[in-house]
C-alpha cells in the first residue's frame, strides 16, 4: 500500500451503489459497469464511470473490466455531448493524486465556459430536482 491509500477494509461508498444499499442517479449501467451523477458536481451533469468490480486503481482491476469501462466511458463521454459539446475525462490515482473515494473512477465532466471547474472549496450538493433533469437528458442511448 502506498502512502496515498486509504487504510484496508475502508468501507466503500462506490461498492454500496453498486450492490444498491446506498442511492445515486444512475444514467447507464450494464453486467460489468455503472454510470451516476457525481452529488456534488463541478458543473451540471457531472458523472462517474466506475466498474462494478472493486480496485482502487485502473491497475487493480483484471484488463477485461479495464476494457470494459473504457467501452463504457465512451457511451457516457457520446451522451455528455448532449449536454456540452466539450467536456473533461479524468482519473485520480492515489489520494496526492486528488482521489477522494478509492474505487478506480472516471469523471466526464462537462464544460459549460467557466474558466476552471476544478475550483477549490465548496461544491454545492446535488438536487433532486436538477438531477432528475440531467438524468431525463442522458438515461437512453
Amino acid at each position: 500500500m502506498d502512502e496515498g491509500s486509504p487504510a484496508p477494509g475502508t468501507k466503500c461508498v462506490f461498492c454500496d451503489i453498486v450492490a444498491r444499499r446506498a442511492p445515486a442517479w444512475i444514467v447507464y449501467e450494464d453486467s460489468t459497469t455503472v454510470a451516476f451523477l457525481d452529488i456534488f458536481p463541478f458543473t451540471r451533469g457531472h458523472l462517474l464511470v466506475i466498474p462494478k468490480r472493486h480496485g482502487a486503481r485502473l491497475t487493480d482491476i483484471p484488463f477485461e473490466d479495464q476494457m470494459a469501462l473504457v467501452r463504457t466511458l465512451d457511451e457516457v463521454c457520446r451522451r455528455a455531448e448532449r449536454l456540452a459539446p466539450d467536456y473533461n475525462v479524468a482519473l485520480n490515482a492515489g489520494a496526492w493524486a486528488g482521489q477522494i473515494v478509492f474505487h478506480v473512477h472516471f469523471h466526464v465532466i462537462p464544460r459549460y465556459g467557466e474558466s476552471n471547474p476544478f475550483r477549490a472549496g465548496h461544491r454545492p450538493p446535488l438536487s433532486e430536482p436538477e438531477a432528475r433533469a440531467v438524468v431525463a437528458e442522458l438515461a437512453n442511448p
